[in-house]
């Protein structure tokens, strides 16, 4: 196992942001929460179903899931796919939800809803890719790229050409997540 001094390093400058960025999101959080019932019931979600609604990961479950992703790089799983790589992570850090390849994330699935502000630990797709949010200000996520799992910029190059992105925030008590656990 190898020190990566670059992925060592986002730590290090993750953990310095992650107070302002997680302030900074409370206010977009509360404007998304406060739609989430109409968002649900436009997805033939019922609320009444279980006595905790539908919501949206907290920037401090977001950091949870970047954790995970970046606990995972030192690991580093045999050359994994991004969507099988980003759905193992997730169901890691405690938020299962049912595997759908990139593309389909892409479009929007009822475990996730699309968002335009980033938070650590979202999910940033372009068509055919998949990644987790690292840390919003530096612009970084985590991914299955060329060279293995690792961090990588998704305002660079190769990224801009890909097309245009989506964030998408996991939905904390969607269907999934409640038939995924013992009653």
């Amino acid at each position: 196992m190898q020190f990566n001094p670059k992925a060592g390093l986002l730590l290090l400058l993750l953990w310095a942001f992650a107070p302002d960025t997680a302030s900074a999101q409370g206010k977009v959080r509360n404007r998304e929460d406060s739609d989430a019932a109409p968002q649900a019931r436009r997805k033939n979600i019922n609320l009444h179903e279980h006595p905790f609604p539908p919501r949206l990961l907290s920037p401090d479950e977001g950091l949870s899931v970047a954790g995970a992703a970046l606990e995972s790089h030192v690991r580093h799983h045999p050359d994994p796919d991004c969507s099988h790589l980003v759905h193992a992570i997730y169901g890691r850090a405690g938020f299962p939800y049912s595997y759908v390849r990139s593309s389909d994330l892409y479009v929007g699935i009822v475990e996730f809803r699309r968002v335009t502000h980033p938070q650590p630990g979202d999910l940033v797709i372009w068509l055919g890719h998949v990644g987790i949010v690292i840390n919003p200000a530096q612009r970084s996520f985590y991914s299955a790229l060329r060279s293995g799992p690792g961090v990588d910029f998704y305002d660079a190059p190769y990224w801009r050409e890909r097309g245009r992105r989506r964030f998408y925030r996991y939905v904390k008590g969607s269907t999934t997540e409640r038939s995924s656990k013992p009653e």
